[in-house]
């Protein structure tokens, strides 16, 4: 998360427009930046269903991002976000394993030295 936030209110909102299905959405995640909208947007853009995807930063002195999701077809929009979200804590999760064999091997090569 971006800043410490509050802690009260809701940590994820949506907007759809009235008269649309959906497909077509906007999440307001809060407490929330540029970290997580952009390596989120890139995860759910690797759907080929997905038609637009895009965020924006409210305000700078603002710690919340609009994440706009639009679907082809009757795919709604809510899909493809869960499926970024849980494909980018899979990425995360390979990336820290890694770090810690890595940190492992490199700990287990230095005490070798040592002895």
């Amino acid at each position: 998360m971006a800043g410490s936030g509050s802690g009260s209110g809701p940590a994820l909102e949506t907007i759809q427009a009235d008269g649309t299905d959906g497909n077509c959405v906007t999440f307001v995640l809060h407490d929330e930046d540029h970290t997580l909208g952009n390596s989120l947007r890139y995860m759910v853009m690797k759907n080929p269903d997905v038609e637009f995807c895009g965020y924006c930063i409210t305000h700078p002195s603002e710690s919340k991002i609009n994440f706009r999701i639009q679907t082809r077809g009757a795919l709604p929009a809510v899909e493809p976000f869960r499926k970024g979200l849980n494909d980018l804590m899979g990425v995360c999760q390979h990336v820290l394993n890694t770090f810690e064999r890595s940190m492992k091997e490199f700990r287990a090569q230095k005490e070798e030295e040592m002895q």
